[in-house]
């Protein structure tokens, strides 16, 4: 089958053939038809983090396709269903993460496209149990997306514990960005959406933000301030130390500053005003299978749909140089000929 493999931190990725995956016991092999493009693909690429992925390594999170194989031991999963196979690749199931519905958190967990083989390939192989169905009238594009970007930004707003009609500022409308203020109105939340230049700032407002605001023009905080009084939840998705300490001050008393991107630098917490205006500081990572079926049924029903550029396999090293760039608005999604 033909596939992307990175052999080396920081060298393109190869398009070459591999084997097809032998599907075990619980295991199920889905035949791709598109897979999104995340960051955190780029990042598992280039070894950025701590932990470092597997190598070769066929990246990918956001796959999606049709089950074709199905092992001997998955009753719930029937050949020709359309799933997913997400970030959260698979969990132990009996720790007190997995028991207490925190599997995203599991210390035993695999990742897809970082300790076990993704979806940059026309074959995946899956565990049956971790595998999320797509709802009917979700197409396979569309659907790719939500499956980390949409299921990451459904979770974080769920951990800022905000309620409908209050105020939520989204810092950062990009591949995530985008979804968090489309999930965000449909969950009724007043929402103030802050990034940089007239284009994101528009497609904020036709998704549905009440004020948009651009950082490098405009006193963020100030007007988060003289207009809404301070917002009652933050979700950063930026990646980097001014998008943080502009989230972390738009909050106001007794609020949350949730923290979904991942920048390279440390960030210092301001620890007297933490403690006096009794804000919370909390991180949110991806999302659990509950969350990914109930960010899904937001898009089932219309209210959600990620903003797409359909690419190939064989254009990955020049998305990859375009994400560097900071040229994508939305989220590249690789579709695969059938």
């Amino acid at each position: 089958m033909k596939a992307a493999v990175a052999h080396q931190f920081k060298h393109a990725l190869e398009i070459q053939q591999v084997e097809k995956p032998i599907v075990g016991a619980k295991d199920v092999l889905v035949k791709i038809h598109a897979c999104g493009v995340c960051h955190t693909d780029l990042h598992a690429c280039h070894g950025d983090w701590p932990v470092k992925p597997k190598l070769p390594l066929v990246p990918g999170h956001e796959g999606v396709g049709e089950v074709v194989e199905v092992g001997s031991q998955i009753s719930h999963i029937q050949i020709g269903d359309r799933v997913g196979i997400p970030w959260l690749y698979s969990a132990c199931g009996h720790c007190e993460y997995c028991l207490s519905g925190d599997e995203n958190l599991c210390l035993s967990q695999q990742n897809a496209g970082y300790s076990v083989d993704g979806s940059y390939a026309e074959y995946c192989k899956a565990h049956g149990d971790y595998v999320v169905k797509i709802p009917d009238g979700v197409s396979y594009v569309d659907a790719a997306p939500l499956f980390c970007a949409g299921v990451t930004t459904y979770k974080a707003l769920k951990v800022s514990e905000i309620k409908p009609g209050q105020w939520v500022a989204i810092f950062g409308v990009g591949g995530l960005g985008h979804l968090a203020v489309q999930y965000a109105v449909a969950m009724g939340l007043n929402v103030v959406a802050v990034d940089t230049g007239d284009d994101k700032l528009a497609l904020a407002k036709s998704l549905g933000a009440t004020l948009c605001l651009d950082f490098n023009r405009d006193d963020v905080n100030g007007e988060i301030g003289r207009q809404v009084g301070g917002v009652h939840a933050a979700i950063c998705t930026a990646v980097s130390k001014a998008g943080f300490e502009q989230s972390y001050k738009a909050v106001r008393r007794g609020g949350k500053c949730v923290l979904v991107g991942l920048p390279p630098e440390e960030m210092p917490l301001p620890i007297f005003d933490t403690v006096l205006n009794g804000v919370s500081v909390v991180g949110s990572i991806v999302g659990t299978r509950k969350d990914l079926e109930e960010c899904l049924d937001f898009a089932a029903r219309g209210k959600v749909k990620a903003i797409t550029i359909e690419k190939s396999l064989d254009d990955i090293n020049q998305v990859f140089e375009q994400m560097i760039a900071g040229e994508i608005n939305g989220r590249v999604v690789m579709k695969f000929a059938q």
